[in-house]
């Protein structure tokens, strides 16, 4: 087994940092809330009774925006920290190395789009810092659906293999009940067989009306007879 490595500053930096997420994906929910809610009420503002409801939506928008930037603070080093980890091959290495690359440009240049639309820098940075945080963030999106989607071709193959594998087992399973009906029948067969010649027997040992008459030793008889006939014909 692997021996895991033991969490160091950044592990720990970067555990600490996730735990916003949650949070995060409330606040973008919000977010898209508002953006839907805004496109709506732009189309009824005219006839609406409240024709600044379109505005608030667009605010809420906006402002979950920002708060979802700020949030994100420091999110790029979990790109840095995922590079850490072991990679089952080499395609597979290269493919995170360039989704997180692409990942970390977008969380980096996000807090720098942040920070313009603020005001801490200059506003007229604003496009071209989210110009960047966006195309890293394709980029890097690019690369992981790419390694996701080799994953589901490797699961889809690794699940052929264990339906088959399951099949021939189930098929084995069949074999094997089909062995054991057989000789219990064989062994039915056995104990009438063994009953009738033992009725015959006694008719010798221990003489009486019963046993001597002729259907119970004709019927005796052809029990021995046909059950002996089943056991030893052929199989096919």
């Amino acid at each position: 087994m692997e021996k895991q490595r033991e969490q160091d500053f950044l592990d720990r930096l970067v555990i600490f940092l996730a735990k916003r997420d949650g949070i995060d994906k409330l606040v973008k929910t919000l977010q898209y809330t508002g953006k839907l809610s805004h496109w709506h009420l732009s189309r009824r503002s005219k006839r609406s009774s409240v024709p600044n409801l379109a505005t608030r939506a667009k605010a809420l928008e906006v402002s979950c925006g920002l708060a979802r930037k700020a949030f994100r603070l420091g999110r790029w080093l979990s790109g840095l920290n995922n590079l850490r980890a072991p990679a089952p091959n080499l395609p597979f290495l290269a493919l995170a190395i360039l989704a997180n690359a692409g990942e970390m440009v977008y969380f980096f240049f996000d807090h720098f789009t942040w920070l313009s639309r603020i005001g801490v820098l200059d506003p007229s940075l604003a496009p071209r810092f989210s110009l960047v945080s966006s195309s890293g963030e394709a980029f890097g999106y690019v690369f992981f659906v790419i390694a996701d989607a080799i994953l589901i071709a490797q699961g889809v193959r690794e699940e052929r293999r264990l339906a088959l594998e399951l099949q021939a087992m189930i098929q084995a399973k069949r074999v094997a009940i089909t062995a054991i009906r057989v000789k219990r029948v064989m062994s039915a067969m056995a104990i009438a067989a063994n009953v009738a010649d033992f009725v015959i027997a006694l008719a010798d040992i221990e003489p009486n009306p019963f046993v001597t008459h002729a259907v119970t030793l004709g019927i005796s008889g052809l029990v021995s007879a046909w059950a002996g006939w089943y056991r030893n014909w052929p199989s096919s």
